[in-house]
């Protein structure tokens, strides 16, 4: 489960500088580089070349602020083995897990710990709705949906890793599912057309995003006025709960990060036996 530009933002003077001074840097190194393929050492210049570029990469995303001119995203050294040591609102960010993930995905008891059909129904879905399956896994949601909003309606099943959207094809063909359109994310967007869903849904998948500001963004512009997004977390309320600490979501935290990109909380469902319903509206 995993995932996700067209966000521009307005750079800080602040910013500004720090970014020209990022291009001096690379000028120089390029200048450097070039040196060293004319000396004959093109391995080298281009390794320091890519080097360089991807340390800039890094230092702009890092630069992320927000409009309190204050960095989006912070980086510790010291942090949960379970994290990738970046926080985002005070929360670190847990580490994805890869298409070995697969087989827990779909185990066999996952329908009695996570009651998929009680999740469906707090959705409210209806035929024709058109609805995202955000960081969509292996497709244990996606083709329960597409049965719900029939085929005047469709699921869009994105995910960032590849192994996982080739799982949904092959699943789609076999099970011969036409209203199933698998889309590949980036870690910054999930590639959604705008205006047109009814509903998103992520199921343990937000706590996982690397860039989740940047992502909800997008989220926010796929939506249809009065539009929803759907979450599903473990609790992180109640301790008692076996999961990893970074894979559970409060609802406290949840309100927290939605609220910064203007998404309204609509209700809580605590029907699951260890995970919240969370569910949030688009207003104009």
């Amino acid at each position: 489960m995993a995932l996700v530009h067209r966000i521009q933002h307005r750079l800080s003077r602040d910013e500004v500088e720090v970014q020209m001074l990022a291009f001096k840097r690379i000028g120089i190194a390029v200048a450097l580089a070039l040196a060293l393929v004319t000396a004959g050492a093109r391995s080298i210049a281009r390794t320091w070349v890519g080097r360089l570029a991807t340390q800039h990469s890094l230092a702009a995303g890092s630069q992320a602020a927000s409009s309190s001119g204050h960095p989006r995203y912070e980086t510790r050294a010291v942090h949960d083995p379970n994290g990738t040591g970046k926080f985002y609102m005070g929360r670190e960010i847990a580490q994805v897990m890869g298409p070995g993930g697969i087989p827990w995905l779909d185990r066999p008891e996952r329908e009695d710990e996570e009651r998929p059909s009680a999740v469906i129904d707090a959705m409210g879905l209806r035929g024709g709705d058109v609805v995202v399956d955000l960081g969509a896994g292996s497709g244990f949601y996606t083709f329960r949906m597409a049965q719900k909003v029939g085929t005047a309606g469709k699921v869009l099943a994105v995910d960032i890793q590849d192994e996982m959207l080739e799982t949904i094809r092959r699943r789609a063909t076999a099970m011969k599912v036409t209203n199933v359109e698998e889309l590949e994310a980036s870690e910054t967007d999930p590639r959604l057309p705008a205006h047109e869903a009814d509903v998103v849904l992520m199921v343990d998948v937000y706590h996982e995003l690397a860039f989740p500001f940047e992502v909800m963004q997008r989220v926010l512009e796929s939506l249809k006025p009065g539009g929803r997004v759907v979450f599903v977390e473990f609790r992180k309320e109640d301790p008692k709960v076996p999961i990893k600490e970074l894979h559970k979501m409060s609802v406290e935290q949840l309100q927290k990060e939605m609220g910064a990109i203007g998404l309204v909380h609509l209700q809580t469902v605590e029907t699951l036996p260890m995970q919240h319903i969370v569910i949030f509206e688009k207003r104009d």
